[in-house]
């Protein structure tokens, strides 16, 4: 078990953009450590690994996304010295840069990092920690539908789309995790980190919490963000959403252009951070999730619904983007879909 004498100083940074179930969920998850399951089990509670806090740039209460009025505990002028940081999930438009007001957080998240702290990030969060410059040449990731903007905005981020938790830096001192459920990752790591596993367990069975252990990509929309600053790629876009299943897509796109086969793929690379090809794929490949979810019909009939003239090379790409094989994913999402039914 990790030696500590004194609770961690732990905080929650926010603003009025961050999600209140994360938030709140992360607070009550670190308060219980070595309270609740000793309470249930009658035994005395142990000494607190972390001392848990909600602070934000002013400390005034605000009126969430939802209508919920929230108080934050204190200003982050206001507060000690942390040893743990956590950003939550910030709700914010992934085509444009980041707000002026988290880009301020950032600055002080630096400060915290270069003081001894531990920083974490939820979801979006992880732009922040990237603005920070704490993320430049190390492995990140977020949630998939603002793993386009990391990539776009903080080019010098190795970004992993696909994982849930990604540990990085000197000490393991950086961590994201991606999409906002993934406090769950999160914490689970925290507690084994800094009380030790077997409080990591207890915590996990006492909230009914486990790993994702398949990664996020089996969650995500890859087609997520459409381009449409450039009218040329916006428009070969919406032209491939309707015929991707056609034999030679990406020369007809680039024939629909009007410029050169070799300009339209510099052109489309630039807009979207894909090649035409790789465009394409992600559109058959969301098609085929969709019909995995809704239809029977068999992965052989989808491969040749959406374009591919070999099941093989269908079943390499399924895998490659989603994570798991089509039927693996047809079994995960029909049972999501059956729980309505019972």
């Amino acid at each position: 078990m990790p030696d500590h004498k004194n609770p961690l100083v732990s905080v929650i940074i926010g603003a009025s953009c961050a999600g209140t179930a994360t938030v709140f969920s992360i607070l009550d998850v670190l308060a219980s450590v070595g309270r609740d399951w000793e309470a249930l089990h009658g035994t005395p509670p142990s000494p607190a690994t972390f001392t848990v806090s909600y602070i934000t740039a002013n400390g005034a209460p605000y009126w969430d996304i939802n209508g919920r009025r929230i108080t934050p505990d204190a200003t982050l002028d206001e507060h000690p010295k942390p040893d743990l940081v956590i950003v939550p999930e910030l709700l914010f438009d992934p085509s444009l840069p980041l707000p002026e007001d988290l880009v301020a957080l950032s600055r002080w998240i630096a400060t915290a990092y270069e003081d001894g702290a531990t920083v974490a990030s939820v979801c979006s969060g992880a732009l922040l920690l990237a603005e920070a410059g704490l993320l430049d040449g190390n492995e990140a990731t977020t949630h998939w539908a603002f793993a386009d903007m990391l990539a776009r905005d903080y080019p010098l981020v190795k970004v992993r789309r696909e994982r849930i938790l990604v540990p990085a830096g000197e000490g393991h001192r950086v961590i994201t995790a991606g999409g906002a459920s993934a406090w769950e990752d999160l914490l689970l790591y925290l507690i084994g980190r800094f009380a030790g596993a077997e409080t990591a367990r207890r915590i996990a069975k006492l909230h009914l919490i486990e790993p994702h252990g398949d990664g996020q990509m089996t969650y995500a929309s890859l087609t997520a963000g459409r381009q449409t600053e450039d009218r040329i790629v916006c428009e070969a876009q919406l032209w491939a959403a309707d015929n991707y299943a056609c034999p030679m897509p990406v020369t007809e796109m680039a024939s629909r252009s009007g410029l050169s086969e070799r300009s339209f793929l510099r052109r489309f690379r630039r807009a979207t951070g894909q090649s035409p090809a790789d465009y394409v794929q992600s559109l058959r490949v969301e098609e085929a999730k969709q019909l995995l979810e809704t239809t029977d019909m068999s992965v052989e009939d989808i491969s040749a619904e959406v374009g591919y003239s070999e099941p093989s090379s269908f079943r390499s790409a399924f895998r490659k983007r989603v994570g798991v094989s089509a039927s693996v994913y047809r079994r995960k999402w029909r049972s999501v879909s059956a729980v309505g039914t019972v």
